[in-house]
């Protein structure tokens, strides 16, 4: 794989803006690599008029749907936030719940599947949050209080079996493996 491809990469599955240096330090390269296939990518994108756009401000990067598709993308977003979940939805909401500080890679052992776009519309739904936890340099996800609420209950510890489930040995085993 070239520089470019791997620092696009990233950035599609980055879950926020990312800092150059923090590209250059996960694709191990410097600085000026990544700012060079930063450049190479906006000049892709604007060639071949993409959906996909490079967004930057300062040395804050991420991947954005392109702003002639915007009125189409917020029309989109607002049919796909309103609406029932589904039910991949659903499942991950249900193990971020009964987990509580989940990475998005124990997430994926769990479901078995890419989660990236799931965690992103339950984010902009407001029914997870993204946290940094000391234990671990990915962020976490846990339920919010919108979420609770539309459950019906005032904690996660109320939910059906909770402490069963929240301890299960398959999935302590799952989360143990997945530690970064």
């Amino acid at each position: 794989m070239n520089t470019t491809t791997c620092i696009e990469a990233i950035l599609f599955v980055a879950s926020k803006p990312l800092r150059i240096s923090a590209l250059a330090k996960i694709a191990q390269l410097d600085i000026a690599e990544v700012q060079s296939a930063l450049a190479t990518l906006q000049s892709e994108y604007i060639q071949r008029e993409s959906g996909i756009a490079l967004a930057q401000s300062g040395d804050m990067v991420q991947l954005v749907s392109a702003p002639a598709c915007a009125e189409l993308v917020v029309h989109f977003q607002e049919k796909e936030l309103t609406g029932e979940l589904t039910k991949a939805q659903l499942e991950t909401l249900t193990v971020i719940a009964y987990q509580q500080l989940i990475t998005r890679p124990e997430l994926e052992d769990i479901r078995g599947v890419n989660s990236a776009v799931i965690i992103r519309t339950l984010l902009l739904r407001g029914l997870i949050v993204e946290s940094q936890s000391p234990d671990n340099i990915l962020p976490v996800y846990e339920l919010t209080i919108d979420a609770l609420r539309g459950l019906g209950i005032t904690s996660v510890t109320e939910l059906p079996e909770y402490v069963t489930l929240h301890k299960h040995p398959h999935i302590s085993d799952v989360t143990d493996s997945t530690q970064v």
